[in-house]
């Protein structure tokens, strides 16, 4: 069954799904800059995480992997830098 399964497209549909997965996310933050209900402990893990997965995405020259991660990585840098920022100089 799974070899009739093109990896190449499948990596890029799920690379493509799991980016624009975050960007409402991210689109949000950007709006309201609110980062009350976000978790700077997840958010620090989860952006260094990704940093990661595009480190390891250029070892294998994996051009999925770095794009997806590119992208996730600066939305999340986005977040994360918000998150912070809020947490330094707000309350």
């Amino acid at each position: 069954m799974f070899e009739i399964i093109n990896s190449e497209l499948l990596g890029y549909v799920a690379a493509t799904l799991t980016t624009a997965s975050f960007l409402p996310q991210a689109i949000l933050t950007l709006r309201t800059r609110d980062t009350d209900g976000l978790s700077l402990t997840m958010y620090s893990v989860f952006t260094l995480g990704v940093l990661c997965w595009l480190i390891y995405g250029i070892c294998l020259a994996n051009n999925i992997i770095i794009y997806a991660n590119a992208i996730t990585l600066f939305l999340a840098t986005l977040i994360l830098s918000f998150k912070i920022y809020n947490t330094i100089f707000k309350k």
